[in-house]
């Protein structure tokens, strides 16, 4: 069984050098390939950075190239976009799930409609398509209001409006102006739930799934979450506000349902379901799904768990998952997400990073590349707006935050921005 395998990860940020780090641990991995990776993921496999995500054609024929025993694919666009049909059509062992199963993901509209129909708690909701109904249905509705673009929008085509002008700006900025282009073809209205935002991933063979520890994200990019929606500026696992009371009431009504609703709909999903939940005041509700693992998620969650990845991959792939006792380390992890100046909106690149010989061979911290590559001259510099993601862990969520912050100041480069207040909701709970 412990067959030394060659392993292809498909992806190029924090993500997956998280999971590269998880599969590097693995026994049975003997050799990890990545596109198109990152200057990080390059210390530890063999990257091929002209090969973009989307290029089907080109990630097939280097996956036979290198002769590849299993291939992860772990953004969403590619998920979306049938990336694990191709490679199954070509007889490869492929994690992620089919595109069938990504329009989880792929479409907000199908996500809530499937919720509707088999009785998921979540927001009250309309679909349009067409931004002159929208605007009709906005003159009646309560604000706050959320307005969703439907397809994907590198997790920012969410506009939360508190004035019905805001609202009626929004639906120009989706659906007219096409902010988040053809996502916001068609839009998801729905209403502005209150309360704790709690992430949590799980592990799914198509019909057990098994929840990973809980998290909770910042997306906001300043502190005490004012500005822009990010991709996420930080990240702690696992949540105090994840109860065994919410744990349950989830797997019963949430987690399980969904995974039956997607059997019962011909779209079997395995691979791994990120519920975005909202702890309303009338319980958990779900806020998203997205049909892989979350970025910076992934760096907090993985860290902390005591199983081979490997294992859990083939049990999911295989159908076995039911037979995998899923278990976590009893500490806590967070996840400091060291940005250029400007993100989400506008920054420079290409400034050299130094100070990350300072992570090597330390126990209990790591530093995740999210946007990083080699310049000509061979140094590691800043290629994106989330750049690292200083990772720490600690038998406590105040240690490790305090560890994570601790660490930030180890790596330096010019138009380095970060939050300083990630996990301070610790101090409340």
């Amino acid at each position: 069984m412990d067959k030394q395998m060659k392993v292809l990860i498909v992806g190029g940020g924090g993500r997956e050098h998280a999971i590269a780090v998880s599969m590097k641990k693995s026994r049975r991995v003997d050799k990890l390939y990545c596109v198109p990776g990152n200057a990080g993921i390059a210390q530890i496999a063999e990257c091929e950075p002209s090969i973009g995500v989307m290029e089907f054609d080109k990630i097939i024929a280097y996956a036979k190239e290198k002769k590849v025993d299993l291939v992860f694919v772990a953004p969403d666009d590619p998920l979306v976009g049938g990336l694990v049909d191709a490679l199954e059509a070509e007889g490869f062992r492929v994690f992620g799930p089919r595109a069938n199963a990504a329009i989880l993901e792929g479409s907000k509209a199908f996500s809530k409609d499937l919720m509707k129909k088999y009785h998921i708690p979540t927001a009250a909701y309309e679909t349009f398509d067409d931004p002159d109904q929208a605007l009709a249905y906005l003159e009646t509705a309560k604000m706050p209001i959320v307005l969703k673009a439907d397809g994907l929008a590198l997790g920012k085509g969410v506009l939360i409006c508190n004035t019905l002008e805001e609202a009626k700006a929004g639906v120009r900025e989706i659906m007219l102006d096409k902010h988040f282009g053809s996502a916001g073809n068609r839009m998801v209205i729905e209403e502005f739930m209150t309360g704790r935002e709690v992430s949590v991933l799980s592990f799914v063979d198509g019909k057990t799934i098994k929840p990973m520890t809980s998290a909770q994200d910042h997306k906001r990019a300043k502190d005490g979450d004012q500005g822009l929606n990010t991709g996420g500026m930080g990240n702690f696992s696992p949540s105090p506000f994840y109860t065994e009371e919410v744990d349950a009431f989830c797997k019963k009504y949430i987690y399980q349902p969904t995974v039956d609703a997607m059997a019962a709909e011909g779209r079997e999903f395995k691979g791994v379901i990120f519920f975005g939940l909202m702890l309303t005041p009338d319980g958990p509700r779900v806020l998203e799904y997205n049909a892989r693992f979350g970025d910076p998620e992934a760096q907090v969650v993985l860290c902390r768990m005591k199983n081979d990845i490997m294992d859990v991959i083939d049990a999911c792939i295989d159908g076995t998952l039911d037979q995998v006792d899923l278990q976590f380390e009893d500490n806590a992890a967070v996840c400091v997400v060291l940005a250029s100046d400007g993100y989400p909106v506008s920054y420079q690149k290409g400034f050299e990073i130094k100070g990350l010989e300072h992570f090597e061979g330390k126990e209990d911290y790591y530093c995740f590349h999210a946007g990083s590559k080699f310049d000509d001259k061979g140094r590691i510099v800043t290629n994106g707006g989330r750049v690292l993601g200083v990772t720490a862990k600690g038998a406590t969520l105040k240690e490790a935050r305090a560890k994570a912050y601790e660490a930030t100041e180890w790596v330096t480069f010019d138009n380095k921005y970060m939050r300083h207040d990630i996990g301070k909701a610790i101090d409340e709970a």
